[in-house]
């Protein structure tokens, strides 16, 4: 059983089933705690992106299977969540706001993941420290609205130095559309006018990303 492989062997030897089958603890008559962690694999969200696709898997989708009851879809809804933010501890260790691939990577655990794009201001002191992160909008799966004219009052209010914006691609793909590249230089433009400058717009896809810094956009 995986509660005494893991004893005897310790987490690396068993199967995802298998520690999902700890993570559930008990199953049923008709099928045990190893079967409903096979069956959670079977989601159509886990086969296609793996273990992350435990991040789309919904409650309904979960206490649709037999034996998995709210408690249960709860539990691994949370175990999700743990290790999204175990990942985004790591990352934060190497965040330096100078260096893209240290933001991204800070960032792509908890954007990657959402299906409809979100956009981020980072607020940025003299030394390129954060002091403030404000969700400037949430838009649908293609699009999303924003207003440079939010960018900057958040600025002012928060008396940043430097501002970064940072949004995700559901699709996954970090390329820039033609409305990203003219929200980005309309707001480093404005921020030249009033002495915030922009210091890079970082766009997340599935495990990549894209810097208007890196690519010599900004």
């Amino acid at each position: 059983m995986p509660y005494e492989k893991f004893l005897n062997l310790g987490p690396g030897a068993l199967t995802d089933a298998e520690l999902l089958a700890i993570i559930i603890r008990t199953g049923t008559a008709h099928a045990n705690s190893l079967e409903l962690g096979r069956r959670i694999l079977e989601l159509p969200s886990v086969r296609k992106y793996g273990l992350n696709g435990l991040h789309h898997v919904t409650l309904k989708e979960l206490t649709a299977i037999g034996g998995i009851g709210q408690v249960k879809a709860v539990k691994i809804k949370c175990l999700a969540e743990l290790s999204m933010r175990m990942a985004m501890t790591s990352a934060e260790k190497k965040l330096q706001f100078l260096n893209p691939a240290s933001v991204a990577g800070y960032y792509m655990e908890k954007l990657r993941h959402e299906k409809r794009e979100r956009v981020l201001l980072l607020l940025l002191d003299t030394k390129e420290h954060l002091i403030g992160e404000e969700l400037l909008s949430i838009g649908t799966v293609n699009t999303s609205l924003l207003s440079p004219r939010e960018v900057f009052l958040a600025a002012l209010r928060a008396e940043a130095v430097h501002i970064m914006l940072l949004h995700n691609h559901p699709s996954g793909d970090p390329a820039p559309s033609g409305q990203d590249i003219r929200i980005t230089d309309e707001i480093k433009e404005i921020g030249g006018i009033i002495d915030i400058p922009l210091i890079d717009h970082i766009i997340i896809g599935d495990n990549k990303y894209m810097s208007f810094r890196e690519a010599g956009l900004l």
